[in-house]
């Protein structure tokens, strides 16, 4: 889906792109920024910190879902927007998924990120292949103890679904 924003999206969208050109131009990172949205307000900002932090999973997206989920007390943001400067990367998105977020809305896209040096096609490749096909080599490793560690899980009583 492309192009159906609202004045509000348009809006959020803009101040996502703002934060990623303002905290680039401050040395904090790559031209990445997100902004969570509940209920017409901001909850959280997120920018690009891969190198300030020697994080590689510091992206923008992660890092306003961190602040987003502290602030609100819940790992669930539901019944909120994220906006990204750029179409997310698959560890970026499959963070929104968990997050329960309940809309994304991305400026540039992931080709125009390929254009400039921060290119997910690899990543979006191997997750799609068997284990046994990916670049990295990735061994399954059955152990009993880990199999019992899910069947007391499965069994607990109080645990917290998420």
């Amino acid at each position: 889906m492309s192009g159906n924003g609202d004045a509000n999206d348009r809006a959020f969208l803009a101040r996502a792109v703002a934060l990623s050109a303002e905290r680039m131009r401050g040395g904090h990172g790559g031209p990445f920024g997100a902004v969570i949205v509940r209920g017409g307000r901001v909850i959280a900002e997120g920018w690009n910190e891969v190198t300030t932090a020697n994080d590689p999973t510091a992206h923008a997206e992660v890092a306003a879902i961190r602040r987003a989920c502290a602030a609100a007390g819940d790992f669930s943001l539901t019944g909120a927007t994220i906006y990204s400067s750029c179409e997310p990367c698959p560890m970026c998105l499959a963070a929104i998924y968990w997050a329960r977020l309940d809309r994304l809305v991305f400026a540039n896209s992931r080709e125009q990120a390929a254009a400039i040096g921060f290119d997910d096609a690899a990543i979006y490749d191997e997750v799609a292949k068997p284990i046994s096909g990916r670049s990295m080599p990735t061994i399954h490793l059955p152990l009993p103890e880990a199999a019992a560690v899910f069947a007391e899980w499965d069994a607990k009583e109080d645990k917290i679904q998420y």
